[in-house]
């Protein structure tokens, strides 16, 4: 049975996503991307799934880490951001990092060669023709201005506004080694082929850490327009000088956190902070710093980073950058399978539902794509339960998690995955004694993680979906 074809607007990592399930589920895709007929301020090339940040999709740990069961269950889905992210994996402890340009490069392909996905390089200015009557909106943080103007004069909502910044990536070739070394936290291998000694760590003493805050907070920043002015940062990709700007002891608690390293040149000296960075590429000649996204101005980014021991003459690849992100006030806006209320032929998916995170706006568009293939062929639509990673962001993206503003009132906040968005678990208590501290932590983890993969596999056998 041919049945007719659905929209997807946006090749980002969720457009992309929404596509491939689609066309998994036996409809026909149409996937429409703008670039690079026209560019954005973060993207440099006209890939699908370009990755403008990190290239982490942060933990690998399916049973005691949220993103990490995310990962797995996503896997089970038949994802293709997955597919594509382990076939080019990095070294990085414990964390799952791709070659970003290779993984965009896989994504591609695999669009492309679908014969039920056609790919159309053109700009949707503005609200989609009346006659697509299912489409995907998946713009992401950078969406058009047309359409972005559009969708709020359709919704009658004022859309809400954040900024997410970009770490520099550093050559290689250009580190001192003589003061820097290779170590994951607590030698931790990961899913990358890694050893445990994936990150190259420069150690700055106590002098060294209060210099390097005292420049992050003097240094030339980013002058924001008026318009700007009032518009939050997003608390899981705050620029460094902001986070300094919180208290001097904030870097070496956050992403200069010093735990689990030794110093080989140093054994017998503890260092007060640490900057890792990560392998970028499949080549190991790029490495991008770890935590280090900044809004300060080109000019003083590289003289303030060869502030740190072995980053003297380092040379940069890319330096850091600063983006505005909007997002709908989704729990206001969609219903429980991500379609606007307002218009339900339209569904969004990725970053502008209020999400954070590579994988989790990837989910969404997984979600959007099941959810509106199953529409067209006349099925259920079902999303999955809340004890799964999936069915948790879900719930907390259209079920109205609202976190209270200081003037009282209640809005909508964008949201990594995490435990907290879980319905609480059971622990099987162990005869004779009691679980306390981390030991009982870790244990609600894993019965967590059990519970979601148990009730994914239940809900996939339900609706006869199989990984392709």
């Amino acid at each position: 049975m041919m049945h007719q074809a659905l929209h997807v607007i946006g090749a980002g990592l969720a457009g992309s996503e929404a596509a491939w399930q689609i066309a998994r589920a036996g409809v026909p895709a149409v996937l429409h991307e703008m670039r690079p007929e026209r560019g954005t301020d973060a993207h440099k090339t006209g890939g699908c799934a370009e990755l403008v940040c990190s290239n982490s999709f942060r933990s690998d740990d399916a049973q005691s880490n949220a993103v990490g069961l995310l990962h797995e269950e996503m896997r089970r889905c038949g994802s293709l951001i997955m597919r594509s992210g382990d076939a080019h994996k990095l070294p990085a402890g414990g964390a799952l990092a791709v070659d970003r340009d290779g993984f965009s490069d896989a994504v591609t392909e695999a669009l492309e060669a679908d014969p039920l996905i056609e790919i159309r390089r053109e700009e949707i200015p503005d609200l989609p023709p009346a006659d697509w009557d299912s489409v995907i909106i998946a713009t992401g943080p950078l969406t058009s201005p047309g359409l972005s103007q559009a969708i709020a004069a359709l919704t009658g909502e004022t859309e809400l506004a954040f900024f997410d910044a970009i770490a520099p990536i550093a050559y290689k070739e250009t580190i001192d080694f003589s003061k820097a070394w290779f170590q994951s936290r607590y030698d931790k291998p990961g899913p990358g082929g890694g050893t445990g000694a994936d990150y190259i760590n420069c150690p700055l003493d106590r002098d060294q850490y209060y210099a390097f805050v005292d420049a992050l907070l003097a240094g030339d920043k980013t002058e924001f327009r008026d318009w700007e002015a009032s518009t939050p940062y997003f608390d899981g990709c705050l620029p460094i000088e902001v986070m300094a700007e919180r208290g001097r002891e904030t870097l070496r608690h956050g992403p200069m956190k010093p735990v689990g390293l030794t110093n080989p040149h140093q054994p017998d000296v503890k260092p007060h902070a640490v900057v890792q960075l990560r392998q970028d590429n499949a080549l190991g000649t790029l490495y991008n710093m770890v935590g280090f996204q900044t809004k300060l101005r080109y000019g003083a980014q590289a003289d303030i980073f060869r502030m740190i021991p072995g980053l003297e003459r380092a040379e940069f690849a890319r330096l850091g950058g600063l983006h505005r992100n909007t997002f709908l006030n989704s729990p206001r806006l969609l219903d429980a399978t991500l379609r606007l209320r307002a218009m339900p032929r339209l569904r969004f998916a990725g970053q502008i539902t209020g999400v954070e995170g590579y994988v989790e706006s990837a989910a969404i568009g997984l979600l959007t794509g099941r959810f509106a293939a199953a529409e067209r062929k006349g099925e259920p639509v079902s999303p999955p339960p809340q004890t799964t990673a999936l069915g948790a962001l879900l719930a907390h993206i259209t079920g109205g998690h609202l976190a209270a503003d200081q003037d009282g009132s209640r809005s909508f906040q964008p949201m990594n995955v995490n435990f907290g968005l879980f319905p609480p678990v059971e622990i099987p208590r162990p005869v004779g004694r009691r679980l306390r501290g981390k030991e009982k932590s870790l244990a609600k983890k894993h019965a967590t993680t059990a519970r979601a993969l148990n009730d994914l596999d239940g809900w996939l056998a339900a609706h006869q979906v199989a990984a392709a």
